[in-house]
């Protein structure tokens, strides 16, 4: 079975953003933030309707699922498999919430997890919650060929990852055409600033606030809002201690819809080897309630 994390990796020197870079991810920050602002102010007016609600929400769903079931747990933690138009329809959704092509934004955690909370773990924590949220965007290099060099073998990955900005702008035409302006307003760039800020949670508030109930090397929590919000990828703690796991919500009572939609995928034949978690191996991992660290 394949590693989804390298044991060890030759230390590379630190390569800065250049200012055009930067600059990029300025853009991709700030105006969801601009539009998002724009939006709240128009309701004063009460320039929103169900069909803006409706585009936002639905978009919402299909760029979120589409980072959470495609991007991670099946690109990065290879936690199941499926057909190759599955994969590149799951891909391309998630491209749709800008948050980078399959290949960096994998290789980038696939790095996380080889060091996480540690000094080369892109987003630690323990350079601060702004920097775990959104500030190491403006610093990390992306390390492709160290982390993601499997990632541009696969002919399904590739393609997406070329075209990703195609279907980014495809999330922001799509509304547009049904609704307008405001469609584009509540459809695009406020379901980008949600999609954006709920999974940088993950890596921030995840990494900080919440219950510790398995045994890890890092500081990652479960936090139940972040879980709601971020289809189940709040269950951090759980994620790091089983990692391969494609279900993150590891009890009855961990609502995880990312992991419902892979279940229901499984019963009609569309995806096929789920990894799932023994349950010996996760009393195995378990924190004593006596323990420290248990919750905050």
């Amino acid at each position: 079975m394949a590693r989804t994390v390298p044991n060890r990796v030759a230390e590379e020197p630190v390569i800065e953003k250049s200012l055009a870079e930067k600059l990029v991810v300025l853009a991709v920050v700030v105006i969801p933030f601009l539009g998002t602002i724009v939006a709240i102010v128009m309701l004063w007016n009460q320039w929103v309707n169900w069909v803006d609600l409706t585009l936002m929400l639905v978009l919402y769903i299909i760029s979120g699922l589409g980072i959470t079931v495609g991007f991670h747990r099946l690109l990065t933690h290879k936690s199941f498999e499926t057909t190759w138009w599955m994969k590149r329809l799951m891909l391309i959704s998630g491209s749709m919430a800008l948050e980078g092509d399959p290949i960096t934004w994998a290789s980038t955690h696939i790095q996380h997890h080889a060091h996480s909370d540690g000094e080369d773990d892109p987003h630690s924590p323990l350079e601060g919650l702004w920097h775990a949220h959104v500030g190491w965007m403006f610093n990390h290099k992306h390390k492709i060929d160290v982390y993601g060099t499997w990632l541009k073998k696969d002919p399904d990955v590739v393609w997406v990852a070329k075209t990703w900005v195609l279907w980014v702008a495809v999330g922001l035409i799509i509304p547009t055409l049904i609704a307008g302006w405001s469609g584009l307003l509540w459809g695009g760039l406020v379901r980008i600033f949600l999609t954006h800020h709920i999974t940088w949670s993950v890596n921030s508030i995840c990494h900080t606030f919440g219950r510790r109930d398995y045994q890890t090397r890092d500081a990652s929590r479960n936090n139940f809002l972040v879980g709601l919000l971020a289809f189940g990828e709040g269950w951090h703690n759980n994620h790091h201690a089983f990692p391969r796991s494609a279900f993150h919500g590891l009890r009855w009572w961990q609502i995880d819809f990312s992991a419902y939609l892979i279940r229901g995928l499984e019963r009609v034949g569309l995806v096929w080897n789920v990894v799932r978690v023994k349950e010996t191996d996760l009393q195995r991992r378990v924190i004593p309630a006596t323990a420290d660290g248990m919750g905050d």
